[in-house]
C-alpha cells in the first residue's frame, strides 16, 4: 500500500496506511458491537474497508456522545469535516481518515455520504425532541442510513434498488436503538420518540423520565416495534427482488438484519421492559445468526 505522510504518532513518527488500518481494526474490535461480529464473514480487502468505516462512524459520534474532558463537540465535528475534506484531497492526518482515503477512492465512496453521517450526529446537538416521524426520519437517514449506502460500495452491489434495501434497514437499525436506549438517551435530555405520538397514547415526557410503565406505555412501544418491523419487511422485499448476485453481496447486512431483528423481538418478548437494563444478544447467538446467514447465501439462486 502506499505511505501518506502524516500527523506523527506516539513514537514520532509519520503513520503508514498499514498502521492506520490496525487502528481502525483495534477501535471495532474493541467496541464490542453487533456489526464487528458480521465483518468476520467478508473478504480480507472488504473487511479491512468496513472496519475503517466502522471506526470513523465510532469516533464521530463519540464526539458527541463521549467527548473528551474540556473538548467542545462542535469544534470536534467541524475538526472532522475539515479532516474529511483533506482525506479527499489525499492529505489526511487523523489515523481514521488516513485508511479511510484510500478505501474510499478505490471503492468509489461519495464524500457527500460521510458529510451527511456528521451532519446526522451534530443534530443531538441542537436538537433533543423531535415533533413528528417525519422529522425523526431525517436523524434516521444521516446517522444509519447513509452508513448502509456507504456500505453498498464495500459490498460491491449493481442493482439500484439495492439503494432502497440500504434506506429502509438503516431506518430499522436505528429504530431499534432508539427503543432498546430510551432510558439512557432519556438520561442525557434525549427523547427521540415522536412527541405528537407521545400525545396520542398518552405518555408524557415525565412518565419516560421517570421510568414508569403504563399501559399507555405499552401501546406506545407496541405501535414503535410495529413501525420497525415494517421497515425490517420493506428491506426483505427489496432484497428478495434484487438478482442472486447482489443478495450474496449483501450478506453481512442480512447478518445485521438477522442480529437486530432478533433484538427488536426481544424487546416485545420483555413486555418493553427497556428500562431495567440493555436488552441484547450474547456472543454465541450472534455468531450463530451469521453462521446460518452466511450459510443460508452459499445455497444456488
Amino acid at each position: 500500500m502506499m505511505k501518506l505522510a502524516a500527523r506523527p504518532d506516539v513514537r514520532g513518527e509519520p503513520l503508514t496506511v498499514e498502521e492506520a488500518q490496525r487502528y481502525c481494526e483495534a477501535v471495532t474490535k474493541r467496541s464490542g458491537s453487533n456489526f464487528a461480529y458480521s465483518f468476520l464473514f467478508l473478504p480480507p480487502a472488504r473487511r479491512a474497508a468496513m472496519y475503517t468505516i466502522y471506526a470513523f462512524c465510532k469516533e464521530v459520534d463519540s464526539a458527541v456522545d463521549d467527548p473528551p474532558a474540556g473538548s467542545d463537540p462542535r469544534r470536534e465535528l467541524d475538526s472532522w469535516r475539515r479532516e474529511l475534506a483533506a482525506a479527499y484531497r489525499g492529505a489526511p492526518s487523523f489515523p481514521v481518515t488516513i485508511s479511510l482515503a484510500v478505501h474510499a477512492r478505490e471503492l468509489g465512496i461519495p464524500q457527500s455520504y460521510f458529510e451527511d453521517l456528521i451532519a446526522g450526529v451534530e443534530m443531538d446537538l441542537t436538537i433533543r425532541r423531535y415533533r413528528s416521524f417525519d422529522e425523526l426520519s431525517l436523524y434516521c437517514y444521516r446517522v444509519a442510513s447513509v452508513v448502509g449506502l456507504i456500505c453498498l460500495h464495500v459490498f460491491g452491489t449493481r442493482s439500484p434498488e439495492a439503494r432502497e434495501y440500504a434506506v429502509n434497514l438503516g431506518h430499522a437499525f436505528q429504530l431499534t436503538n432508539i427503543l432498546r436506549d430510551l432510558g439512557a438517551d432519556a438520561a442525557q435530555g434525549r427523547i427521540y420518540l415522536p412527541q405528537d405520538e407521545l400525545a396520542r397514547f398518552r405518555y408524557s415526557e415525565e412518565d419516560l423520565l421517570a421510568h414508569r410503565y403504563s399501559p399507555g406505555f405499552r401501546e406506545l412501544m407496541r405501535f414503535q416495534c410495529a413501525r420497525a418491523h415494517d421497515y425490517y419487511r420493506k428491506a426483505r422485499d427489496v432484497a428478495d427482488r434484487l438478482p442472486p448476485e447482489d443478495r450474496r453481496a449483501l450478506t453481512v447486512a442480512e447478518i445485521m438484519r438477522g442480529v437486530y431483528g432478533r433484538i427488536l423481538e426481544r424487546i416485545e418478548r420483555s413486555d418493553y421492559r427497556v428500562f431495567e437494563s440493555r436488552i441484547g444478544l450474547a456472543p454465541p447467538y450472534r455468531l450463530a445468526i451469521a453462521a446460518g446467514v452466511w450459510l443460508r447465501s452459499l445455497l444456488p439462486g
